[in-house]
């Protein structure tokens, strides 16, 4: 019987794919990628001094980056959240290679509590039409692709049943009663 063979994992590729071509252009850890890196971390009340003595600490929009991955991905524990950053190919790139331990993970939720609770509230906005309240997704995606892609990557995002739960978990951080227009 024949079989599938896979790559000899000693052999070395002649192209080798690169970290950039491995995730596809509309994946969800761009987007989460994108939403961060915009973020004014400071403002919201993030930890960003860390000090000259001793090992340098990770950049809050790192981790940042981390915890809404896990949360989006149903990763809650520190310990899962640090082998991911060690064997997912999406965390990695996400990180850059970054691989911070569970205890800095840990630390980073509980010293900036309310900081994530900030940005929970910074990535819905709700637009009023008739006195009624309506989640409105932010522009984040226009600005890296344009209005033609901006719609294929929100489209594609908000497909999945994470990224709904996630939405209204936000929503319930946020107290807000919202009602979800439906689109032709």
């Amino acid at each position: 019987m024949k079989y599938i063979i896979g790559k000899e994992r000693s052999q070395t590729a002649i192209f080798p794919i690169s970290m950039e071509e491995a995730i596809n252009q509309d994946h969800e850890v761009r987007i989460i990628d994108f939403f961060v890196d915009s973020l004014d971390v400071e403002k919201m009340g993030f930890k960003v001094d860390s000090g000259e003595n001793g090992r340098p600490a990770y950049h809050p929009k790192d981790m940042l980056k981390l915890y809404i991955y896990g949360y989006l991905n149903k990763v809650r524990s520190s310990r899962d959240l640090e082998k991911e950053t060690k064997r997912n190919i999406e965390v990695i790139w996400l990180l850059k290679g970054l691989s911070p331990d569970h205890n800095t993970i840990s630390n980073f939720r509980r010293d900036n509590a309310k900081a994530i609770k900030k940005v929970f509230r910074a990535t819905v906005a709700i637009a009023k039409i008739n006195e009624e309240d309506y989640i409105r997704l932010t522009d984040m995606a226009k600005a890296k692709q344009g209005d033609n892609r901006a719609a294929d990557i929100i489209k594609n995002w908000i497909r999945t049943r994470t990224t709904i739960e996630f939405l209204g978990t936000w929503e319930s951080i946020v107290y807000f009663k919202i009602k979800i227009p439906i689109w032709n």
